[in-house]
């Protein structure tokens, strides 16, 4: 029997921490591709949506035509994994959007951005997250949201300090912290999972 040929995951590429999205995929086993325009993002099998700033990161993707073929394809059921600024793409509802602010949702929950303080208040912590074994995650925090409240599909996978950091409804995972940025794959290698099953699914 042959082995599946690995998963292709594309990283929304239009702004943020791309390059590090790349390389955590890779490491986790799964091919990795940026995706800017609505062409390349047909050609994956999931999408990251990296850290950044969220009002640009959304701007951009209108720009670029892939606002609304991304919207449709998590409508579908296509994994998708926000990061920091990608956790606040991937909301239905933001708490304190700014003006013209658009999101692709995809998970029952409210977010409020730049909830854990501005840049030079950005911090580290170990995080327990469900789903992935052994150690903590070390979460890193930049100009971080958290989750003010979610639905009742939404699985609420971690909590800091009181407030909600990772959530996955269905599909969709997303968490407030940057784990590409501390060589732990766990998390990437999480979401390569559910690439995965949701392939397997879909071939039957």
């Amino acid at each position: 029997m042959t082995e599946a040929p690995a998963p292709v995951i594309g990283v929304l590429a239009l702004q943020g921490d791309v390059r590090e999205h790349l390389v955590a995929l890779a490491a986790s086993d799964a091919v990795a591709r940026p995706v800017r325009r609505p062409e390349e993002l047909a050609e994956v099998d999931g999408l990251v949506i990296p850290g950044g700033e969220s009002t640009t990161i959304s701007k951009l993707a209108v720009l670029f035509g892939v606002m609304e073929p991304l919207r449709a394809r998590v409508r579908a059921g296509m994994p998708v994994y926000g990061t920091c600024a990608g956790m606040i793409m991937l909301a239905d509802k933001i708490l304190d959007p700014r003006s013209g602010q658009e999101t692709v949702g995809g998970i029952d929950m409210i977010v409020r951005r730049n909830a854990f303080g501005r840049q030079n208040e950005s911090f580290e912590a170990a995080v327990d997250v469900d789903g992935v074994a052994g150690d903590p995650v070390e979460g890193v925090f930049i100009r971080a949201p958290w989750v003010e409240s979610v639905g009742a599909e939404t699985e609420v996978l971690a909590e800091h300090a009181g407030h909600i950091v990772a959530v996955r409804q269905g599909n969709a995972l997303a968490t407030s912290f940057h784990p590409e940025l501390t060589g732990d794959h766990r998390v990437h290698g999480l979401f390569v999972d559910m690439v995965r099953a949701n392939r397997t699914a879909e071939s039957l």
